[in-house]
C-alpha cells in the first residue's frame, strides 16, 4: 500500500493533527491481531457496544482504559499454582495475554462494562453537546401591508 504524506496539510490546518495520524495508521496494518475475536455493534442512535470473547478470564485478569480517544482492554492470566503439579497431554486453550485497542471517535465515552459467560461488553455512548447539535432558526415574515424600510444616508 503506498505512503501518503500529510505534511502539506499541516502547514495550512490547525487541530487536525488527530486526523491525519489515524489516516496515516490505517496504511500500516497491525501485525494481523486476531486474539481476542469481537464484534462491534450499533444497538442505537447514539449507542455502541464491542463484545470480546475473552473466555477463561476472570474480572481481575482484565482492565478497561479509556484515555485520548483510545480505548484499551488487556487480559493478563495470574500464575496458577496448580499448572505446576499439572501435566497437559495436549493444550488448546490459549493463556495468553493480550491488549486490543480501539479508536474512539469525539464525544464517545465508556458508559458501562460487564463480563458474562465469557464475553467482555464494554458499552460506549456518543453524546453531543448541545452546542454542537444542529437547531432550527425560525424564520420571521414581516406583516403584510407594511412599507419596507429604507436606509437614509446623510451626506455632508
Amino acid at each position: 500500500m503506498r505512503h501518503v504524506d500529510f505534511s502539506p496539510l499541516y502547514r495550512s490546518t490547525v487541530g487536525f493533527d488527530r486526523l491525519f495520524t489515524m489516516l496515516d495508521s490505517l496504511g500500516q496494518p497491525e501485525a494481523a491481531q486476531s486474539y481476542p475475536p469481537y464484534n462491534i455493534e450499533r444497538t442505537g442512535e447514539n449507542l455502541y457496544r464491542i463484545t470480546m470473547a475473552v473466555a477463561g478470564f476472570d474480572e481481575s485478569e482484565l482492565s478497561i482504559e479509556a484515555h485520548a480517544h483510545v480505548l484499551t482492554v488487556k487480559g493478563e492470566k495470574a500464575e496458577d499454582d496448580k499448572a505446576e503439579q499439572t501435566e497437559f497431554l495436549y493444550r488448546g486453550i490459549a493463556k495468553r495475554a493480550f491488549e486490543r485497542r480501539f479508536q474512539l471517535a469525539d464525544h464517545v465515552e465508556v458508559t458501562a462494562a460487564s463480563l458474562k459467560n465469557g464475553l467482555l461488553h464494554i458499552d460506549l455512548l456518543r453524546n453531543i453537546p448541545e452546542a454542537m447539535k444542529p437547531r432550527r432558526i425560525s424564520i420571521a415574515a414581516e406583516p403584510v401591508g407594511t412599507a419596507p424600510k429604507a436606509i437614509e444616508a446623510h451626506v455632508n
